[in-house]
C-alpha cells in the first residue's frame, strides 16, 4: 500500500471517529425518549465529551509524547471500542456520561496521533495536503454520518449505531496493524509551555473569538433535531435530509472560507462569515414554523458558520508562527470548551424556556465573536499605522 493509501485509509478512521462525536446531536431525542431523560439534560452528553474532550487530550498527548505512533493508534482505537461498547451493553444515563468521557479521550488522541502520522507519511512539501485529507475525512462525518445516523435511529435502535461504529473500530485497528508502518515517538511539550502563551493578549483575544463563535453555533446545532421537529414541525424523513444538506453546505462552507482567506484576507473573511452566521440564526427565529424557508436556512446557517473555520486557524498561527503546532492544541482546547459551554446554556435555556429560545441566544453569542475580532483587527490596524508614522517620521 502507497503512503498515499494509507493517509486516506487514516481519513476513513477519522470519519468514523467523527462520527462518534457528531452523532448524538443527531439522534438527541431518540436517546432522551429510551433512556427516560429530558432533552436538555440529553443533550449534557455533550457538554461532558467536548470537557474531556479539552482537558484530557493535552494532558495524554504529552505522557503518551514518548509513545511509537502506530501503538497509540492502535491503543486509542482499543478504547473507542470499549466507549462504544458501553453505550451499547450497559443501561442508563451514567453508564452513557462515562462512555462519552471514554469516546472523548480516545477521540481526541487519536486525532492528534493520526494527523502526525499523516504529516510523516506524506512527500515532502506535502504535508498541508496530508492534514487536509484528514480534516476532511473527519469533517464528512457531519455530511454522511450524522444523517446517516439518523436513518438508522428511525428505523432501528439507535445502540445499533454505537454498536456498528464499534464493530469497524476493530476493522480499522487491523487495517492499521498491517499497513501503517512504525513511526518514532517525539519529545513532549510540557504544559507550562503550551500555556505560556496564554499570556499574550493578542492570543487571549483571538481564542476567545474562538469560544463565543464555537458556543453561539453550539448552542443551536446541539438541540437542532427536536427544534426541526418540535418547532419546525419537519417530520423524520425532513429532518435526515435537511441534517444531510446541512453537512453538504458546511464542507462548501469550509472550502470557500480559505478560498477566501486568500483571496481578500483573514479579518474581511471571518468578520463577514461571523456576522452572516449570527444574522442567520436570528432568521432561523424568527422563521421557524416555515419548513421551506427553514430548509434553506439551515444550508446558509451551515456555509457561514463552517466557513470562519480556515480562516480563524490561519489567524491563530499568524498570531504564532513559531509554535503553530502548540497554539492550534489550544485552540482545539477552546473549542471543545465552547462546544460544552454551548451545549451547557443550551439545556438551560430549553429547560427554563423553550427550544425556540436558543437560536437566539446563538446569534448573540456569535455576534460577540464578531465585534470582538472586529475590535482586534481596528486595534491591530492602528498600532501598525503608528508605527509606521513613527518611522516615517525617523526617516525624515
Amino acid at each position: 500500500m502507497s503512503n498515499a493509501w494509507k493517509i486516506y485509509l487514516l481519513a476513513i478512521i477519522s470519519f468514523l471517529v467523527g462520527t462518534s462525536e457528531f452523532i448524538i446531536a443527531g439522534i438527541l431525542d431518540k436517546v432522551a425518549e429510551d433512556i427516560g431523560v429530558t432533552v436538555s439534560a440529553a443533550g449534557q452528553l455533550i457538554t461532558v465529551f467536548s470537557l474531556a474532550y479539552a482537558f484530557g487530550t493535552p494532558f495524554l498527548m504529552a505522557v503518551t509524547a514518548r509513545m511509537e505512533r502506530r501503538k497509540l493508534l492502535l491503543y486509542s482505537l482499543g478504547v473507542f471500542v470499549i466507549g462504544n461498547g458501553i453505550a451499547v451493553v450497559l443501561p442508563g444515563f451514567e453508564f452513557l456520561i462515562g462512555s462519552r468521557i471514554i469516546l472523548a479521550l480516545s477521540t481526541g488522541v487519536f486525532v492528534v496521533t493520526a494527523l502526525t502520522v499523516a504529516s510523516k507519511l506524506a512527500p515532502a512539501g506535502k504535508q498541508g495536503g496530508a492534514i487536509a485529507t484528514l480534516v476532511m475525512g473527519f469533517s464528512t462525518s457531519l455530511i454522511i454520518g450524522v444523517p446517516l445516523g439518523r436513518v438508522i435511529a428511525s428505523v432501528y435502535d439507535w445502540k445499533m449505531i454505537f454498536g456498528g461504529i464499534g464493530v469497524l473500530a476493530l476493522l480499522a485497528i487491523l487495517a492499521i496493524s498491517f499497513s501503517i508502518p512504525r513511526t518514532d515517538g517525539e519529545e513532549p511539550v510540557p504544559l507550562r509551555k503550551q500555556m505560556a502563551l496564554l499570556k499574550d493578549k493578542k492570543i487571549i483575544v483571538a481564542l476567545t473569538v474562538t469560544f463565543f463563535w464555537i458556543a453561539g453555533y453550539s448552542v443551536t446545532y446541539t438541540y437542532i433535531s427536536p427544534f426541526l421537529l418540535t418547532v419546525t414541525g419537519m417530520s423524520e424523513s425532513v429532518v435526515s435530509a435537511a441534517l444531510f444538506a446541512f453537512g453538504i453546505a458546511s464542507l462548501i462552507g469550509s472550502k470557500l472560507g480559505g478560498y477566501s482567506t486568500d483571496k481578500w484576507g483573514v479579518s474581511r473573511t471571518l468578520i463577514g462569515g461571523m456576522l452572516l452566521h449570527a444574522v442567520t440564526l436570528v432568521l432561523i427565529s424568527l422563521t421557524a414554523q416555515y419548513s421551506a424557508v427553514m430548509f434553506a436556512l439551515l444550508m446558509l446557517w451551515a456555509f457561514s458558520a463552517w466557513s470562519s473555520g480556515p480562516t480563524q486557524q490561519v489567524n491563530i498561527i499568524n498570531l504564532a508562527p513559531e509554535a503553530s503546532g502548540i497554539i492550534l492544541s489550544l485552540n482545539t482546547s477552546m473549542l471543545q470548551f465552547a462546544m460544552a459551554a454551548g451545549a451547557g446554556i443550551g439545556g438551560i435555556v430549553v429547560g427554563q424556556a423553550s427550544l425556540a429560545s436558543v437560536s437566539w441566544i446563538g446569534a448573540a453569542s456569535v455576534a460577540i465573536a464578531a465585534g470582538t475580532a472586529a475590535a482586534s483587527f481596528g486595534m491591530s490596524r492602528s498600532r501598525r499605522m503608528a508605527k509606521e508614522r513613527a518611522l516615517h517620521k525617523a526617516g525624515a
